[in-house]
């Protein structure tokens, strides 16, 4: 087979950079996917009760790059969603992030009010701000103690789960991004554009992989076939250890097990999600109705147990934020310069680093116009 590109993986980077390079190009492209199935980790469909669920966790897209959102209208309709989360904080669901919502439904009515005029005073309203910058410049007790309280409640053991590190043994980056939002705002988001795909996700990579110069391989591992296949260019967005036969050694992941659960309930929860920072050994709980819109007789939730990576026995979801794995990457990185552009590296697991839906789909189409339109 001959071929002008070869991409490997199907999920939203491979993906994008196979329409743009067909489309704009009209050039050739195979993509092989090692799964059974297009769209990656976003891939959804419909179970044996008729819900559309989301085989690998809840995606809620969102995003303030508009050209991203209108980039992606062409090949769906978007379904409207604003995503809300509960956390289950001493016996009481309440607002995540943290929020103004989230005082008055923890602590009594008077106490609840001084802490949110202090909030207000002290940072302003409709801002959020760091638990770790509360921790560490907070001028009154009562500031200390909401600061010590959050992290303590909401961070602490939902680090513990997710990562099966301290919060401390990762990045201060990681602590850096816990927000208190002080605001009324109950949305998990406050990106311009929020929502799904009407028809789900991998309704919209059909749509999106629908060109004559597009070709696919499924449940196929690149391995296999990379010899036999002639092509002028590679872009990987696989594991960049992987490609480079882990000569540094093995990227590190965390990686997720999904318990599906339905009932015979309208309605299994009042949210979206709601999260478990001190219950149970899952993180969270998503019920799918509530991104969709279905109605439906019955319910479909999951249950998300964190899990370590397994290579060859389970998904890498999210690279680990720890300053020695990012030096480790950085090596691969250094190897992946020495080829001059022949490969092309995108993507969560080839640049390891973990991107939001939007984060990936920017990052392909700013590769194929800064570097693949621009070669020779």
């Amino acid at each position: 087979m001959k071929i002008d590109w070869l991409i490997i993986g199907a999920g939203f980077t491979g993906s994008v950079l196979a329409e743009r390079i067909a489309s704009q190009l009209g050039q050739k492209v195979l993509l092989v996917e090692q799964r059974h199935h297009i769209a990656g980790n976003c891939y959804d469909y419909y179970n044996e009760q008729g819900i559309l669920v989301h085989q690998y966790g809840p995606h809620i897209f969102h995003t303030n790059a508009q050209y991203v959102w209108d980039y992606l209208a062409q090949f769906t309709p978007w379904r409207s969603y604003y995503h809300q989360v509960l956390g289950s904080l001493d016996g009481k669901l309440v607002p995540i992030p943290f929020n103004l919502n989230s005082l008055y439904a923890l602590f009594p009515p008077r106490y609840a009010e001084q802490l949110a005029q202090k909030l207000i005073e002290t940072y302003g309203f409709n801002v959020k701000v760091p638990i770790l910058k509360i921790r560490e410049s907070a001028k009154s007790q009562d500031l200390e103690f909401l600061a010590n309280y959050i992290y303590e409640k909401v961070f602490h053991g939902y680090t513990l789960k997710q990562w099966d590190l301290k919060p401390e043994e990762l990045n201060a980056s990681v602590t850096a991004r816990v927000p208190i939002y002080i605001s009324r705002d109950d949305r998990y988001f406050q990106d311009k554009f929020q929502g799904l795909p009407q028809y789900g996700y991998t309704n919209l990579f059909r749509s999106l992989l629908n060109n004559h110069n597009i070709k696919m391989l499924l449940n196929t591992r690149y391995q296999e076939v990379i010899e036999e296949i002639q092509y002028n260019k590679l872009i990987f967005t696989g594991p960049i250890d992987e490609f480079f036969e882990h000569m540094y050694g093995n990227l590190p992941y965390r990686s997720l097990d999904f318990k599906f659960i339905h009932t015979e309930q309208e309605q299994h929860q009042p949210v979206g999600t709601i999260n478990y920072p001190n219950e149970y050994t899952y993180t969270r709980t998503t019920e799918f109705k509530h991104l969709t819109g279905q109605r439906t007789y019955g319910s479909t939730y999951i249950e998300e147990y964190p899990q370590p990576y397994r290579h060859g026995e389970n998904i890498p979801y999210y690279p680990i934020p720890k300053e020695e794995y990012r030096a480790l990457s950085q090596k691969y990185q250094k190897e992946a310069e020495k080829l001059q552009g022949r490969v092309l590296f995108a993507g969560r697991l080839a640049d390891y680093q973990y991107y939001n839906m939007d984060q990936a789909v920017a990052r392909a189409l700013n590769l194929f116009e800064k570097e693949i339109l621009s070669s020779p």
